[in-house]
């Protein structure tokens, strides 16, 4: 999900600003001395503030309801606008008949069932005046394009789909307006991506989850397919930014060797969980509106954001607001209670104020320096195009669901979960094979097992496979953003990241689209979503390995960076 990809932008920023080396006393962590060391940044005061002390993890479960905030903006439209399998043409001259007699009489009946989309066009009153009940073939009909009736069994409350009429010649319509959606992130990122570096994270993760709000509650009284495309666009402003920001804050504010186990289990844990809930809170309430509200309300909450949220320590210091960085640095040593030495924090003063001129200075640099030599464009443009694959297979596998032939609720309950697990395999592989080859062998499984699904019958067994795709899609993901991290130059590395972000953004507009080609033939989705799940594992052999490496810092790193790498290089197999 776009949720997993900031991680790696701070340990970028963690490893980026140079090498300033001033002394530091000697601190103690847990009750024993620390050596000392040389003061490089923001990361080399944690042994005096604590690592992962009751301020982190009171952050830590901060994330709770940001997490949530996530899922509910990210995936509360798919229960919206889903339509029931089984839908015929209403026809108003027969409503005091009894459901099954008006569509017995009124639908053309062939091999498949009963049309969803042709009535019989006849004069139906004079037809009940003739006493008639039995239809004849050989009537004339007529494309349905007034008002229709569902079979709410697989899909048991009405959705503004059902409700509008969002089928037929206007079955693309929910399409359309997820893609809208995606939109409105594009936008959006741009915004609030702005807004953080301009006035602040806290400012920016205030904004985009009040957006989320606002446009999620407007969306319960959209009327029409235009006024709701209008919301889903406004919320779209909130996606992924809503708990992006939040996540980058705390793992800014987490020692470095408790980020990954906070990064993945916020993933693993919150936003799993609270994506988990969302189809048994359609269910529970069985009424759209309600159900949009419930899932937008709880966003009002991050009015409280500025007052609980302490603002980027990193980011002040790179305004050159350094005594307001260490007034919030003092928050962390009473509530952990731990101390800074005078020394010390004298030095890191002088140290920060060093640190905003280095910051200064990479503004010199734009993204077109990531495409101007030629082993930096060749990584750049791979992991343009890795990102966006990442992005569409992901996305694909949670917009499939319902053409899996089982329960779409309790399909994507179940796929979703795999969040969980995935993560947890990450924790524990990342750092022991790499990020190339764990990268190349889950999207690639990813790939082979959205094509095995197609070659099975619909329901339990294709299902099956295609979660196990969607299981594979997972490790990639969250591996997606870290890896272009630790390979982009940290002049460029914040530039960089924005465009792959952006372009992801780009390429998952197109996959309502190929999700609606089910409609076509069901397998068309899944082998267009193995076809780039192979071909995006595949691009990540051409890129070097950079586990265990130091991040480039300038162009000529980010050049050189990789050199002298074998192709088939394993780190684990490595001695």
């Amino acid at each position: 999900m776009e949720s997993h990809e900031k991680k790696a932008e701070v340990a970028g920023d963690a490893g980026g600003h140079g090498k300033i080396t001033v002394l530091f006393g000697e601190p103690k962590e847990n009750g024993s001395p620390v050596p000392k060391r040389r003061l490089e940044n923001l990361d080399d005061l944690f042994p005096y503030i604590g690592q992962f002390g009751w301020y982190q993890r009171a952050l830590f479960l901060l994330m709770i309801p940001y997490a949530f905030f996530f899922a509910f903006v990210y995936f509360a439209q798919i229960f919206m606008t889903v339509v029931p399998e089984q839908h015929w043409c209403f026809v108003e001259e027969l409503a005091n008949l009894t459901v099954e007699e008006r569509r017995h009489l009124s639908i053309p009946l062939s091999a498949s069932g009963y049309d969803k989309c042709i009535v019989y066009d006849v004069d139906w009153t004079k037809l009940l005046q003739d006493g008639i009940r039995e239809p004849n073939a050989k009537w004339p009909t007529r494309k349905c394009e007034e008002k229709w009736e569902f079979n709410f069994t697989d899909v048991p409350y009405e959705t503004i789909a059902s409700q509008l009429g969002w089928v037929c010649e206007r079955d693309n319509y929910a399409t359309t307006a997820q893609a809208v959606f995606f939109c409105g992130a594009i936008v959006g990122g741009l915004i609030f991506g702005w807004i953080a570096d301009k006035y602040g994270r806290v400012p920016a993760l205030l904004g985009t989850n009040m957006a989320g709000f606002l446009a999620g509650v407007g969306t319960a009284f959209s009327n029409s397919f235009w006024s709701f495309c209008l919301c889903r666009f406004l919320v779209g402003l909130a996606y992924d930014n809503c708990f992006v920001i939040m996540y980058i804050i705390v793992l800014e504010y987490v020692g470095p060797k408790w980020r990954t186990f906070v990064a993945n289990m916020s993933i693993a844990v919150y936003f799993t969980f609270a994506a988990c809930l969302l189809p048994w809170i359609a269910l529970g309430v069985a009424d759209w509106k309600v159900y949009t509200l419930i899932t937008s309300v709880p966003l009002a909450l991050s009015i409280l954001t500025p007052w609980v949220v302490p603002e980027s320590a990193r980011w002040l210091i790179s305004q050159g607001r350094i005594d307001e960085a260490m007034k919030i640095l003092s928050k962390f040593e009473r509530i952990n209670g731990n101390k800074i030495p005078d020394d010390v924090a004298k030095e890191f003063r002088d140290t920060a104020t060093e640190l905003a001129r280095l910051d200064q200075e990479t503004k010199n640099y734009s993204i077109a320096d990531l495409f101007k030599t030629p082993r930096l464009r060749r990584h750049s443009i791979l992991l343009l195009f890795i990102w966006a694959s990442i992005a569409m297979v992901f996305d694909g596998h949670v917009r499939n669901v319902g053409s899996l032939g089982l329960d779409m609720f309790l399909t994507f309950t179940v796929a979703t979960f795999t969040e969980f697990p995935a993560d947890l395999l990450l924790v524990l592989l990342l750092d022991r094979v790499g990020r190339r080859w764990l990268a190349f062998g889950s999207m690639t499984v990813s790939g082979i097992f959205s094509f095995l699904a197609t070659t099975v019958p619909i329901g339990i067994p294709s299902a099956s496979l295609a979660i196990v795709g969607r299981f594979a899609v997972n490790i990639s993901y969250n591996i997606g953003m870290q890896y272009a991290a630790e390979i982009l130059p940290t002049v460029v590395r914040a530039q960089g990241l924005a465009l792959i972000h952006i372009i992801g953004y780009v390429a998952t507009i197109l996959v309502p689209y190929i999700v609606y080609l089910a409609k076509i033939a069901v397998e068309i989705p899944l082998l267009i979503l193995g076809a780039l799940g192979v071909f995006g594992g595949c691009l990540c052999m051409f890129l070097p390995e950079s586990m265990g490496k130091r991040m480039p810092t300038t162009i000529q790193d980010g050049e050189d960076f990789g050199k002298g790498q074998r192709f088939w290089d394993i780190p684990c197999c490595s001695r």
